[in-house]
């Protein structure tokens, strides 16, 4: 319940300043702000703590955590699409990732974070959840290593482990 009361105003303080126009709000502002903001409320409470159990702040450091490198990779993968492009050395396919992620939150994340970099995008997620990938630049290496870690760090370097930590 206490989850609830904190999720709903902070929605709610939330929906103030983005509807904030330089005047005072309107009755009406206010009563739409309030519903959206107990019904945000209730999903959260239901979705972010007892399904997944991530609003805890180990959680939530590991998010922060994770974030600089993050965009290390990307602005890195932005340099190796350019460099591609320009040179047209491009050797695109679809390798299959078995990052042994247990949750869907998980493979979640680590597949929005390989959409997110240029170069890679995730394409599919099957039950055992291996994960398809569409790759601008598939190595010969790629298929000659037998570590699934390693595997994992040719696609998309440590985002599994960040993903389990974040995650699970």
């Amino acid at each position: 319940m206490l989850v609830f009361i904190g999720a709903t105003i902070l929605c709610f303080i939330i929906w103030l300043l983005f509807t904030f126009n330089g005047s005072i709000w309107q009755w009406d502002e206010i009563t739409a702000g309030i519903v959206f903001s107990i019904i945000a409320g209730a999903i959260t409470e239901k979705v972010a703590i007892k399904e997944y159990r991530s609003l805890s702040p180990k959680k939530w450091l590991y998010l922060i955590a994770y974030l600089p490198r993050f965009f290390y990779e990307m602005a890195k993968a932005n340099f190796d699409v350019a460099y591609r492009i320009i040179t047209g050395k491009i050797k695109p396919g679809i390798v299959k990732l078995s990052p042994g992620l247990k949750n869907n939150l998980s493979i979640t994340i680590l597949a929005n974070s390989i959409t997110l970099t240029p170069g890679t995008l995730s394409v599919d997620v099957d039950e055992a959840g291996n994960l398809y990938v569409h790759w601008i630049n598939v190595k010969p290496e790629f298929f000659e290593e037998k570590d699934i870690k390693c595997k994992c760090r040719y696609v998309c370097s440590t985002f599994p482990d960040w993903a389990r930590r974040i995650g699970e």
